[in-house]
């Protein structure tokens, strides 16, 4: 006989909610330079990453 708690599992699976995203997340912006993109902190210009290549930060966060 099927288990009942399986069901409710499964339907719970499927509703798919948006992910949380953190604060630093949502106030980072970025801009291109020679050697590479800056993501800085909107609100903390003086936080900063350099990197070579572009992140999707909602992916790494």
């Amino acid at each position: 006989m099927p288990d009942p708690d399986t069901k409710a599992e499964q339907d719970s699976a499927d509703e798919r909610t948006e992910p949380v995203v953190a604060d630093a997340v949502e106030t980072t912006e970025s801009y291109e330079t020679e050697e590479g993109v800056v993501f800085y902190d909107a609100e903390n210009p003086l936080a900063w990453l350099q990197a070579e290549t572009v992140v999707d930060l909602d992916e790494a966060a």
